[in-house]
């Protein structure tokens, strides 16, 4: 009979051991505390005639060490998380009242003059731009000519020179009779920077508060 008590205070002892592991704790130092104490009690009351092998033990062990190292590292990379976004504040500081491209299809107007960028993913053989009103017509269009693969930029002067007017852009591009692919982006001037959230951003002129990681491009 005593035995048989023995028995079942190792396989309730194993039981809340192995228990703890998924289950974790506030922090590596708690949890490798108490896994100490039931694997010591685990071992005062395991069964004479049955008792843990090496193997047990070690295995045991190393699951205490792995949640330790898991629980460290996180740690450890919430700490580097952090820092990172301060840096990215502190640099973006540095971004205010410069222009910068964010993907979208505005036309910058500055002294009647408007700036645009796009991308193209292969070389093309015809690149047209279209400058379209407010309310999506075509107002204008122009022929690039052939373009490389890469950025480019453009300037665009109205026939009719309006300081209120928001003009969109649009590319088409093409190598012989098939299309290439291309990316439309609009450049704008940063106001202030946003580090109040939990992301770091920034308010632009046009497009309002964007994420500092969709900015593509700083002059």
């Amino acid at each position: 009979m005593a035995a048989s008590a023995v028995s079942n205070t190792t396989t309730t002892t194993k039981a809340s051991t192995d228990s703890l592991i998924p289950q974790g704790s506030k922090n590596a130092a708690e949890t490798q505390d108490r896994f100490m104490k039931l694997l010591i009690a685990q071992m005062k009351n395991q069964d004479p005639m049955n008792p843990m092998d090496n193997a047990q033990v070690t295995s045991q062990m190393a699951q205490i060490e792995t949640v330790t190292g898991v629980s460290n590292l996180d740690t450890s990379i919430k700490s580097l998380s952090a820092q990172f976004v301060q840096m990215q504040a502190l640099q973006s500081v540095s971004l205010v009242g410069r222009d910068v491209s964010v993907e979208g299809n505005r036309l910058q107007m500055d002294q009647g003059v408007g700036t645009g960028v796009f991308e193209i993913g292969a070389p093309a053989d015809a690149v047209k731009l279209e400058v379209l009103s407010p309310g999506g017509n075509v107002i204008d269009t122009v022929q690039l000519g052939a373009q490389g693969a890469g950025r480019h930029s453009f300037d665009w002067q109205p026939s009719e020179n309006d300081p209120s007017a928001k003009y969109n852009f649009r590319i088409t591009a093409t190598k012989g009779t098939a299309p290439v692919s291309n990316t439309t982006y609009s450049l704008d001037k940063v106001l202030a920077v946003n580090t109040g959230g939990a992301k770091l951003q920034l308010q632009l002129q046009n497009a309002g508060l964007v994420d500092y990681s969709s900015v593509k491009t700083f002059d």
